[in-house]
């Protein structure tokens, strides 16, 4: 890493464990340093020509006349203005500003001369946006934000890093007792990106996981590397992407690009990483909360209890849609529960124990215990508590909740007490849990997604380093790039793509071609070549050769293969296609197939080379069965990809079908993936589709390749 850099990660250790904060403007600055200073330890001072004092704290004419250089600074000041206090807080050794400040980037191209400007000014100082909310800092009170921060100092917690300002802020404000330790609100990421503050904050051990928004990455390699250094210490990252979008014209000819865009590429960036990608709001902040105060299950076998069979019954229905297991008691612990609960009871996993013993502390605590004992890697309590209008009286509702909390510690697995509805969880109940180490989980749906969203976080981090995942994401390839007027895209015809398949050691069909001159010969080399046969035909910009009708199979003999012929010459004449046209392709019909599969490889704008696996055949349009890989890869996560697709059961024998060697299969994937890194300097785009999958290996049915130039 260059000293400019390392110098700059060190300023922003320092802006994130500050000592002096100073408040640079007017309004916004002022109550930013009013917040601060309730709650901070250290010195907090402000900058402004015109004000006696910044929040009820000393303030000065001028940065230089600061007593002493500030290791963190807010800055509101107007853009006009914004670079020259930059330049004098790099000039008395600033460790790092957060630039409140809009107008830069995000405006257009003025906007981002000045924010280049900003950046100069800055020099090794960290950088935080500019047009960003701040940073909020429970570990140390240290509260950089022009607004109410709330909640006191944080232990241990959640690092939340966003993009959006206003998302940051509404997450802050979350009424779900989750615990954070940072809220930093990246803005347009100028200087420092969201993989720096988590390479940072990694480190930190009072940070226990990751909440991230994102619309797009900075640096791919350098956020992979920082995923991956959290993965290793065991600290979740949980994503929110917002912004999919599909890839762009130039690039989506082949099917490849229609089904592997940005968003797919992004998806398997986090699969490869150990990521996980949550749908919402609400989602991220119960699983953060889950995996902070209760930890990651090692295993799927879940405990439910609940005082209600309609709850038993939901709970059942939800942990099997989400591969939540639910083992049944044994027999002794069926005796055992049968001398506890009353005739009503449903012994059973959901535990439905009824309301006669709500609320006693005598019985239920053994009846908790005794479920327990069959063994299990986690426990969930479904109960909800009446808000205050209802006047009803809590204690028997916390008195079962404590007898679960007791329980699960007494076993030591990760458990939580989850209300069906999320707002039927007061703040009072919410805490005694919290400081019994176990979470509140608020919703049946997000809190059932959470926990099955850290088993999953287990499997794939044990998947991950016991494969001995890389340090880092390499991109392979130039980033795809608008296509050259001068220089279009070229497709090879099918004839070209295969041969050049065929000589990098995939298997391809045994073939002839026939120039237009020769095509009367059709028959006769159908029949050297041995029937049944194909005759295609081999033309430029040729790439949906079946609806065009320029596809003839299993042709058994020499008249079906001379009448495919003139059906070609009649095709080529209606379509006006003899001048883009070079002639027939003869092979071979591939029998016995098990399943017809896409691979394709692309150059993403972003990500380099990625690559797709997919249903393939005339239906890839209709099923969209598919899952998308970033190049480099390995068999292992060729397997992944392949045992999400809805068409693997097909692969393994469907119903007495023949299955295909999967190893042999993964062998071939690797091939095409290792061709495409070959040709990675031109590439743009290929498709092999079908691959014809054997039981015994595969065999590209079509291609179709696209190079630069």
């Amino acid at each position: 890493m260059p000293n400019d850099d390392l110098q700059r990660l060190e300023n922003l250790k320092r802006l994130l464990a500050p000592g002096h904060i100073a408040f640079i403007g007017g309004r916004d600055a002022d109550y930013a340093a009013r917040q601060c200073a309730a709650r901070f330890k250290g010195t907090v001072s402000g900058v402004n020509p015109k004000r006696g004092e910044m929040g009820g704290q000393p303030c000065y004419p001028t940065v230089k006349d600061l007593p002493g250089a500030p290791d963190a600074v807010f800055l509101a000041a107007p853009k006009e203005a914004a670079v020259q206090v930059v330049v004098e807080l790099n000039e008395i050794g600033a460790g790092g500003v957060v630039c409140f400040t809009a107008g830069y980037g995000e405006t257009g191209p003025a906007g981002r001369e000045s924010e280049r400007e900003l950046i100069q000014a800055a020099g090794n100082m960290a950088l935080v946006g500019p047009n960003c909310y701040g940073v909020i800092n429970y570990v140390h009170d240290a509260v950089l934000w022009p607004f109410g921060a709330g909640r006191h100092k944080c232990r241990k917690g959640a690092a939340l890093i966003m993009q959006s300002g206003m998302i940051t802020a509404d997450m802050a404000m979350n009424q779900r007792s989750v615990p954070l330790a940072y809220v930093i609100s990246a803005g347009n990421q100028a200087m420092l990106a969201i993989e720096d503050y988590m390479d940072v904050l990694v480190d930190d051990p009072r940070v226990s996981g990751f909440g991230i928004y994102i619309e797009g990455i900075v640096n791919v390699e350098k956020f992979a590397a920082a995923c991956l250094k959290a993965l290793h210490a065991k600290k979740p990252v949980l994503v929110l992407k917002a912004g999919s979008s599909s890839i762009g014209a130039g690039l989506a000819v082949s099917h490849t690009g229609s089904l592997s865009g940005s968003d797919e590429a992004h998806q398997a960036l986090f699969d490869l990483l150990g990521v996980i990608r949550v749908r919402s709001p609400e989602l991220m902040l119960e699983t953060l909360k889950f995996m902070t105060l209760s930890g990651v299950p090692e295993g799927r076998r879940v405990a439910a209890f609940t005082c209600s069979g309609g709850e038993a019954l939901m709970v059942a229905d939800y942990c099997d849609d989400k591969g939540l297991a639910l083992p049944q008691p044994s027999e002794s612990c069926c005796r055992k529960l049968a001398g506890l609960l009353p005739d009503i009871a449903t012994i059973s996993n959901p535990l439905d124990y009824t309301t006669p013993l709500w609320g006693n502390r005598e019985v239920m605590p053994k009846v908790f215990a005794t479920a327990l004992e069959d063994g299990f890697d986690a426990a969930v309590f479904v109960q909800d508590y009446p808000p205050a209008e209802f006047e009803a009286d809590n204690s028997r509702y916390r008195a079962d909740g404590k007898s679960f909390m007791d329980a699960v510690n007494a076993v030591g697995i990760p458990a939580g007490i989850c209300s069906e509805l999320s707002e039927n969880f007061d703040p009072e109940s919410r805490e005694i849990y919290v400081a019994g180490g176990i979470t509140p989980m608020q919703g049946f749906d997000r809190g059932l997604d959470a926990l099955a969203l850290a088993c999953d976080y287990h499997r794939d981090r044990e998947r991950i380093l016991a494969n001995g995942q890389r340090s880092g994401f390499r991109i392979v390839g130039p980033a795809a790039r608008h296509p050259d007027p001068d220089y279009p895209p070229r497709s090879l015809n099918e004839w070209e793509s295969k041969r050049m398949l065929g000589r990098f050691g995939l298997q391809i069909p045994k073939s002839r071609f026939l120039p237009i001159p020769q095509i009367s010969r059709a028959a006769a080399v159908a029949g050297q070549i041995g029937f049944p046969v194909a005759i295609k035909l081999v033309a430029d910009d040729l790439v949906h050769k079946t609806e065009l009708d320029a596809v003839l199979l299993n042709l058994a003999d020499v008249e079906s293969a001379l009448a495919a012929v003139e059906h070609i010459r009649g095709v080529m004449a209606g379509r006006c296609l003899e001048q883009k046209s070079h002639g027939l392709l003869i092979e071979s019909m591939v029998e016995d197939t098990v399943h017809e599969l896409l691979v394709g490889v692309r150059a993403d704008p972003q990500f380099g080379l990625t690559m797709v696996v997919a249903s393939g055949g005339i239906l890839v349009d209709l099923y969209k069965d598919s899952r998308t890989i970033l190049l480099p890869t390995d068999a292992d996560t060729v397997k992944q990809a392949l045992s999400r697709l809805r068409c693997y059961p097909l692969l393994r024998g469907f119903r007495g079908r023949a299955p295909c060697d999967i190893d042999k299969l993964v062998d071939t994937i690797i091939q095409v993936a290792e061709f495409a890194e070959s040709k990675s300097a031109e590439l743009v785009e290929m498709d092999v589709n079908p691959l014809m999958v054997l039981p015994a290996g595969a065999i590209v049915g079509d291609a179709l390749i696209r190079v630069r130039g």
